[in-house]
């Protein structure tokens, strides 16, 4: 079953947010495949952004949040916010 993670956070450095996203994305071109991952800008709240990250499964998922340069990508992002993100952990029942 796909497995999706929504990441809500709030930054004022949007700019180096993608740097950050786009290296470790080169970084793991190989392996990356399955995961799709999409930024979005949020028109109502400034400074807002949501992130969805689709795996093919939640063990896929699990495997991927336990690799030390994920953590390292975590860490750095967590460093470019303005407080803690939110994270909402979702099975994908349907897609039309």
């Amino acid at each position: 079953m796909e497995f999706v993670q929504i990441i809500e956070y709030s930054t004022t450095k949007p700019d180096e947010m993608q740097a950050a996203g786009e290296a470790y994305r080169a970084s793991r071109e190989d392996t990356q495949d399955s995961v799709k991952v999409v930024v979005t800008q949020d028109r109502d709240r400034e400074n807002t952004y949501v992130m969805v990250v689709r795996f093919p499964s939640y063990e896929a998922a699990m495997e991927n949040s336990q690799r030390e340069d994920t953590t390292e990508l975590s860490q750095k992002m967590a460093s470019l916010c303005d407080g803690p993100p939110s994270f909402r952990n979702l099975d994908v029942l349907m897609d039309m």
